[in-house]
């Protein structure tokens, strides 16, 4: 939860990380706390800050008059980015993608805390390496100082750009599309009914195959078994006989 800072009208801090250490000493354990604090005003100024005490209130307290000290402006667009951009701490990496508006703030709470004190509406955002609570604070506020707007690099390189023409050729373009969707015919819509029907094989018909017409072969006369001799018929009764 966001609470408006004592002092001032317009600064919000939010707690993101609260840890606890303990010491041992001859009487005991002695416990101490530290505090991450971001602080802003989400209209494009927010700071980070980190201190410890005693009790939780003193190490809050403690966090936020060092996140009023590393107050800077981020230099955020339309709410949203300019640009995209790679924040390094540490073993941390974060990532910040511009995104269209209604987009909404896509991060984790840590990242999350940062961008919505600074103002940003719109942005995509990817973590990378370590998961650490104070170095993923840190990566966000490096990436956020590496922004820089269309006006504060024609002013590094000596250029002057008009915005009134960049806005005439944003128009510009813009028309030529419209007018190019217009002009391009509209194709009917087919009705749900009208399912395409796959195309139907065509079955050719196949001639008959022509019959061979069997050859009709001459019968062969089978031979006639000779007629016994008159002699070789009375040798046959003789040795019956005998």
């Amino acid at each position: 939860m966001a609470e408006v800072l004592e002092g001032s009208s317009t600064l919000e801090s939010t707690t993101v990380a609260i840890n606890r250490t303990a010491t041992t000493v001859k009487g005991g354990r002695r416990m101490s706390f530290s505090a991450l604090v971001v602080v802003g005003d989400r209209n494009g100024k927010v700071g980070v800050g980190y201190g410890k005490g005693r009790g939780v209130p003193a190490a809050i307290e403690k966090a936020q008059k060092a996140a009023k000290r590393n107050l800077f402006t981020v230099g955020a667009k339309a709410g949203t980015l300019p640009h995209a951009v790679l924040g390094r701490f540490g073993a941390s990496s974060v990532k910040l993608i511009p995104a269209a508006p209604g987009t909404g703030v896509i991060a984790g709470g840590t990242a999350r805390a940062v961008l919505e004190m600074a103002g940003i509406k719109d942005v995509l955002t990817k973590a990378y390496g370590s998961t650490n609570a104070i170095n993923l604070t840190k990566a966000v506020v490096d990436g956020l100082k590496q922004l820089r707007s269309r006006e504060s690099i024609a002013a590094l390189r000596g250029v002057e750009i008009e915005s009134s023409q960049v806005d005439e050729m944003l128009d510009k373009a813009r028309k030529t599309m419209q007018e190019t969707v217009a002009a391009a015919p509209a194709k009917p819509l087919k009705a749900a009914n009208d399912s395409v029907k796959p195309a139907e094989p065509e079955v050719k018909e196949e001639e008959p195959a022509p019959v061979a017409e069997a050859a009709e072969a001459p019968a062969e006369e089978t031979p006639a078994a000779p007629e016994a001799t008159a002699e070789q018929s009375e040798a046959g009764e003789e040795e019956k006989s005998e």
